[in-house]
């Protein structure tokens, strides 16, 4: 979001005047506040560095619990936080809600629309956004699910197909209505498609008169041979067996051809009629290659080092799912929160290093498990030689995922929520905005 000239001219002086009070202070830049910016700028909340953390929304977003906003278990509020009120109380940071143009590697610059901003260490951690493969005019048709415009789109999307599905007299688009495809197989399509399934058979159920919601198809499509492919195969099923309980219509090794809005072409020439279509197949990294011209990996990911830097830039780290890195196994680092936290602070211990004259360690990532929900009482769980499945792997997931959260306020709302959706079995954040409003 851009700033009028004036609040531009004003911010940039204080920018201005800080860097001429503590000019001997280096300059720390972080672009992007979720977990691994985040996570690096509160690691250097007592170093003796200026820390300016840019990012274009105003907010913090646990992205593992988008989907439940999407599919009205939680509301946008109970899984975010603004930025400036997790960072309030560390004097050393200065919030800036801008989009980054560009960065000068050579004069250690970042642009904005608005201003230039030097630093003396960069950090990049601008995530990563859906994926088409080439095929971007399916994004009109199959949304994908990264930040809140997202899910309550998708969730509006989701609740007025039943709705027109109650108002119609046509069976043949009855139909089409309460079929709902999710294409790719990861955590978020298994997390989507249970959630639907759930929410068709067991919380809506009795709220309407004129169709059978429980009736609803949910059909997952996946290209590959089996879902949730990081997983061991053992889970893998297990995870199929649980959705497949759900209601949930499995198509493995199937790839989309063709998506528009009659619904999905697969590349065996299955036609499936849906109104509507979800995207969960697949990540590309934002444009920071082409910010800092460094070379990237085909999902566009940032090639760096062991120390987290693109080679020739020392000053500069990349994090995240910004980042193309190896464990020391020589596994690629997987894009979670965890590995995001995990490399935000190393980053800033890296800094400390370098401003004491010694270099860093190489950076280790720490693997603590791997964790999917397909709905009540089930989910899958990998801790390496612990392997977990139905409800201890649920609670197991609850807690992970409550423990995460940034803030206590937002922990402990979503854990009575949580506590009251259960007994209840209601999912309270039905609600239908934006353009899909009747």
């Amino acid at each position: 979001m851009s700033v009028t000239p004036f609040q531009s001219d004003s911010v940039t002086g204080k920018i201005a005047a800080a860097s001429h009070q503590t000019k001997h202070r280096p300059r720390v830049v972080i672009l992007g506040a979720g977990f691994g910016g985040l996570n690096a700028a509160i690691a250097l909340r007592r170093a003796p560095v200026e820390v300016t953390v840019i990012d274009r929304r105003n907010y913090h977003l646990f992205q593992p619990l988008l989907y439940q906003v999407a599919t009205a278990g939680l509301s946008p509020a109970q899984i975010a936080m603004p930025i400036r009120r997790i960072l309030s109380r560390q004097s050393n940071a200065t919030v800036l809600m801008d989009k980054v143009e560009a960065v000068d590697t050579a004069a250690r610059c970042v642009m904005t629309g608005s201003r230039c901003i030097p630093y003396d260490y960069l950090i990049v951690a601008t995530g990563a956004r859906h994926t088409y493969f080439g095929n971007d005019a399916w994004a009109d048709y199959a949304p994908g699910l990264k930040t809140i415009t997202d899910a309550t789109a998708i969730r509006a999307r989701i609740l007025s197909a039943f709705e027109r599905a109650e108002v119609t007299d046509d069976p043949d688009l009855r139909q089409t209505l309460l079929t709902f495809v999710v294409v790719g197989g990861g955590p978020t399509g298994v997390e989507l498609a249970g959630a639907i399934a759930e929410l068709s058979r067991r919380t809506i159920v009795r709220d309407f008169r004129r169709i059978d919601s429980s009736s609803a198809r949910v059909v997952l499509v996946e290209a590959g041979e089996r879902i949730l492919p990081a997983m061991p195969p053992c889970l893998s099923r297990k995870a199929q067996r649980q959705l497949e309980s759900l209601g949930v219509e499995l198509l493995l090794g199937n790839a989309v051809a063709g998506c528009d809005d009659s619904g999905v072409r697969l590349a065996d020439g299955t036609e499936i009629g849906s109104a509507c279509i979800l995207w969960a197949a697949g990540v590309v990294a934002s444009r920071a290659a082409k910010w800092i011209a460094a070379a990237a990996d085909r999902a566009g990911r940032v090639l760096v080092d062991e120390r987290l830097n693109p080679p020739g830039h020392d000053e500069i780290f990349v994090i995240g799912d910004t980042a193309s890195v190896a464990d020391a196994a020589g596994r690629p680092v997987p894009g979670v929160a965890p590995a995001a936290k995990q490399m935000g602070r190393y980053a800033a211990r890296a800094i400390l290093g370098d401003m004491a004259g010694r270099q860093s360690a190489p950076f280790r990532y720490r693997d603590y498990g791997n964790l999917a929900t397909i709905g009540r009482k089930a989910a899958v769980a990998d801790f390496g030689r612990a392997r977990l499945s139905g409800y201890p792997a649920w609670l197991v997931w609850n807690f992970a995922h409550l423990w995460f959260l940034v803030g206590f306020r937002n922990r402990l709302v979503v854990f009575l929520d949580w506590a009251l959706a259960y007994v209840r079995n209601d999912r309270a954040a039905r609600l239908i905005t934006g353009q899909h409003e009747a």
